[in-house]
């Protein structure tokens, strides 16, 4: 930026203004707040009836529990902003909050990719070695998977952070629905382009997005193939029908990202107002979707909700 001194000024708040062309922006904030609400509502019970019930501390039902932190954490990080620019009309947000909730953000974002990654192993293993399976992955190697989750989680974002935290903002405006990292690059007085190009930003998200949606899809081939060699049909129904739940989160997970990967392949220019209604679904939905459906087709979980409504229905009369 040759012949321009920017004044570079650490500034202490950003303005968010994605939302600034939308209309009916009550409307939308009311919708994001009642989602956030159900995440919390549907993933508290979920949490309630695994802890209450000791035959469902196993691998698959912590798994389950740590998705639903991660995907507490991740809602949070995004919805709460949008939250208060919508319904409150604050606009403003502290650089720290800020930052802070951009390494959120990015961190519930690795940590959801990783975990649906070790719940399709987990899956794998169960149905591929049903006989080793409780001695192969034990609750305390469960645990230790998922403390590796969050350490790789918090490790992989050093970089992205040091160079959020050292850019030059020359003007506080968040031209995006909430604090990421591509919002808060290009509201830097600095192209952006070498920060989204970068070897360590791409290998980062080939990885991600590449190499975990790889471990996924093996682990189906196993599973698939596994499944195939039984000769009742109704053991091969039981199988598949243990994966649904979590086929179903791995779709929620990945469309959003394979929408908008697609959409730029095939030359499609999404504008701000698109972009941002993007990041709204993929905040969002997939969080809503994910206690639903194990609430709906775990069949531990429904049962044990559907005594225990029944119970309170009970015990009310």
């Amino acid at each position: 930026m040759e012949g321009q001194n920017n004044t570079v000024v650490r500034v202490s708040e950003f303005i968010i203004t994605g939302f600034d062309h939308l209309s009916h922006q009550k409307l939308i904030g009311s919708t994001i707040f009642i989602t956030y609400v159900l995440i919390w509502v549907f993933w508290s019970t979920n949490l309630s009836i695994i802890a209450a019930n000791r035959s469902l501390h196993s691998p698959m039902y912590i798994l389950i529990c740590n998705l639903a932190i991660v995907d507490i954490v991740f809602s949070t990080s995004s919805n709460v902003s949008m939250i208060v620019v919508l319904l409150a009309e604050i606009k403003t947000i502290s650089f720290n909050s800020c930052i802070t909730g951009m390494f959120t953000y990015h961190l519930g974002d690795i940590t959801t990719c990783l975990n649906i990654a070790l719940m399709a192993v987990d899956r794998m293993l169960a149905i591929r070695f049903p006989l080793r399976y409780h001695s192969i992955l034990t609750n305390t190697r469960c645990f230790v998977l998922i403390a590796g989750v969050w350490i790789v989680g918090m490790l992989t974002l050093g970089p992205l952070m040091a160079a959020a935290h050292s850019v030059p903002y020359c003007q506080p405006i968040i031209r995006y629905v909430f604090c990421d990292y591509p919002a808060m690059i290009r509201a830097a007085c600095v192209d952006p382009e070498p920060y989204f190009s970068d070897p360590y930003i791409i290998g980062g998200l080939i990885w991600q997005y590449g190499g975990y949606f790889t471990l996924i899809f093996l682990s189906y081939v196993v599973i698939v193939w596994t499944v195939l060699r039984i000769a009742e049909k109704g053991s091969r129904k039981k199988m598949f029908t243990t994966c649904i739940s979590h086929i179903i989160v791995v779709s929620a997970y990945y469309a959003p990202k394979l929408v908008s990967t697609l959409l730029t392949r095939i030359g499609v220019t999404l504008n701000l107002t698109e972009r941002n209604a993007v990041l709204i679904v993929a905040s969002t939905l997939p969080h809503l979707i994910n206690p639903v459906t194990y609430c709906l087709t775990t069949k531990e979980l429904k049962i044990r909700l559907i005594n225990s409504l029944t119970k309170n229905r009970v015990g009310m009369k």
